[in-house]
């Protein structure tokens, strides 16, 4: 599972910009998922995956919290690996700006299944992310009308319950994903003001709970 990823283009040189996130994050430690496992934490590093390097207060505007609260947040983040100070960014030298490490964060349910702390700390993780899944496609209903007829019309929500079996289903996801990771290079080549808008892509796939 992969909370909010972001990939950025290299930096116009063609080398690598350093203040953007590179790679995937592991998370294995209970501690470690834990520490994510906040509404206002994955809001954070989902901005700063997303936007680059904010400082307290730049975020604070976005989540609409307290720069201090933020700044809080920012330092447990930091303390499990998931973001680090943004050196050379900024002017002024009282600011402490902060980049997200990794472009993604993944754990393994399954494999945790013998270790009863990291069941718990990351079926925690997940009941977090579900809700947030929830509020951000809450959050698009109250405003679809506004964004006019075209993204009204581009955007898509379906369900399907098929029969399959579990290696089947892998080899379902890994189909999407693969999808996904084919339109990658068109949303790295675009920029502010060309028409296009940041899209938030949510593929699941599940055993079906029942009713």
């Amino acid at each position: 599972m992969t909370p909010t990823p972001s990939a950025g283009p290299d930096a116009a040189d063609g080398g690598p910009d350093p203040s953007r996130p590179r790679g995937a994050g592991r998370l294995d430690d209970p501690a470690h998922m834990r520490a994510l496992a906040h509404p206002t934490r994955l809001r954070i590093l989902g901005l700063l995956r997303t936007g680059g390097p904010h400082t307290a207060a730049m975020l604070g505007d976005q989540v609409d919290e307290a720069p201090g609260t933020i700044s809080y947040h920012c330092t447990r983040l930091a303390a499990v690996g998931l973001i680090e100070p943004a050196p050379g960014v900024g002017t002024d030298r009282r600011e402490r700006w902060w980049r997200a490490v990794h472009e993604s964060s993944s754990w393994d349910l399954a494999a945790a299944l013998d270790d009863p702390e990291r069941v718990l700390a990351a079926t925690a993780l997940n009941h977090v992310i579900a809700g947030v899944y929830a509020a951000r496609w809450e959050a698009f209903v109250e405003r679809a009308a506004s964004f006019g007829p075209a993204w009204a019309a581009a955007s898509a929500s379906t369900d399907t319950v098929l029969r399959l079996t579990a290696d089947e289903l892998v080899s379902l996801g890994a189909e999407v994903q693969a999808v996904v990771e084919r339109w990658r290079p068109t949303s790295d080549a675009h920029e502010a003001g060309d028409g296009s808008e940041q899209v938030f892509v949510l593929n699941q796939a599940y055993r079906w709970p029942g009713a």
